[in-house]
């Protein structure tokens, strides 16, 4: 069997090849195949290669680390180390630094792993212009369709983790999987243990809370009404910083070409793939034209957000677009179509205020062209 290579490998595999490649450091949500993707790669290496797991250690120090690095370097010059889980390796980041600098470039080195949270204080503390980031998101729906055979109704309902495919039949063993070995492992092993947090039952409540409005704009003082417990807007927040840190939950800031405002206004809910949704509402969820119209919504929104760039949305008054997305001095504003009744004055409202916008329309019709290379698709229009 042939397992389906994501496009990072490749990626790696053509920095490896230059002159001098810095670290190179991967980040992302667990079960995306971030592992797979390394051994796909270990697998062809042209020179000596050495794979280690802080995860299979009870008790790991810098000590190990430094074990790990000295097996590479006897395998001789551009041999590959990678590590895995990294973050649970004590002062990983200084003892990385204390090792490069040592010799830079004598090895080519890959580190990785699932909690975001930790792996970037320790890369912008102490590694910073020695490595280059990789963040590997969900999986899309033309990976999915292509290694699975998906439509997009299958992909709007179960769209995200590889691993869950197999159980896809059985609905109650599909979301067992993805609430204990994913949704679970990621708050109680990646957030809890990591950071502080005063009420973990109360977190897990907002996770939930967060998971019902995809793709759609809600104030913090709304969902803080619908958590069974006191608080502020400044905890909201605070968790929903600890789940985009993990690559649970993505919040859009409104756009305006006043930053002030931008960063006061309220935030619009993109869950990490449409799988979350489906495990918090259920799965006859398609029924609705209008919850199908917001996981679509939410599917394009997903896609957007693996491009280099800045992803807003926008809304003055009763006037909205679903997306705006900056890169490189180009602006575009995309309104997604899907069957639910929504007014299209928002486009013209938009355009009337940023004229040199390009405007963009996806549907149904048109997602799996766009999906293919959102960025092609775009720079085409």
């Amino acid at each position: 069997m042939i397992l389906y290579e994501r496009t990072f490998v490749a990626q790696l595999e053509k920095r490896f090849a230059g002159d001098n490649p810095l670290i190179q450091v991967l980040i992302g949500p667990r079960q995306v195949g971030k592992t797979t993707g390394m051994r796909q790669l270990l697998a062809r290496y042209p020179h000596g290669n050495h794979y280690a797991n802080a995860d299979d250690l009870l008790v790991t120090d810098r000590t190990w680390l430094l074990e790990q690095w000295q097996k590479a370097l006897l395998l001789g010059d551009g041999a590959l180390l990678v590590i895995d889980e990294i973050q649970k390796i004590p002062n990983w980041s200084e003892t990385l630094k204390s090792l490069w600098d040592k010799d830079p470039h004598k090895l080519r080195v890959v580190v990785l792993g699932s909690s975001s949270l930790q792996i970037q204080t320790g890369l912008t503390e102490s590694l910073a212009g020695r490595f280059e980031l990789t963040r590997i998101y969900h999986w899309t729906y033309t990976e999915l369709k292509s290694a699975f055979g998906y439509d997009l109704d299958r992909y709007l309902l179960f769209g995200g983790y590889p691993g869950s495919v197999a159980y896809e039949d059985e609905y109650d063993r599909w979301y067992a999987y993805l609430k204990d070995s994913i949704v679970e492992a990621v708050i109680g092993k990646d957030i809890l243990l990591n950071r502080t947090v005063g009420n973990p039952a109360l977190f897990r409540q907002a996770f939930e809370i967060l998971c019902r409005y995809p793709a759609q704009e809600i104030s913090y003082t709304k969902l803080l009404g619908q958590l069974q417990d006191k608080g502020n807007t400044d905890l909201i927040k605070y968790y929903i910083e600890l789940y985009a840190g993990a690559f649970l939950i993505h919040p859009l800031e409104k756009y305006s070409a006043k930053e002030w405002l931008t960063r006061s206004s309220s935030p619009k809910i993109l869950i990490a793939c449409p799988a979350l949704y489906t495990m918090t509402e259920g799965p006859q969820l398609l029924d609705s034209p209008d919850r199908r119209g917001r996981i679509f919504e939410l599917a394009v929104g997903a896609e957007l957000l693996q491009l280099p760039g800045e992803l807003f949305y926008w809304r003055e008054k009763n006037a909205e677009v679903d997306f705006v997305y900056r890169y490189r001095g180009r602006l575009y504003a995309i309104e997604v179509k899907s069957g639910r009744r929504k007014s299209a004055k928002g486009l013209e409202a938009f355009l009337k205020q940023y004229p040199d916008a390009c405007p963009v329309i996806l549907t149904t019709d048109n997602f799996t062209l766009f999906s293919e290379n959102p960025a092609r698709f775009l720079s085409a229009l």
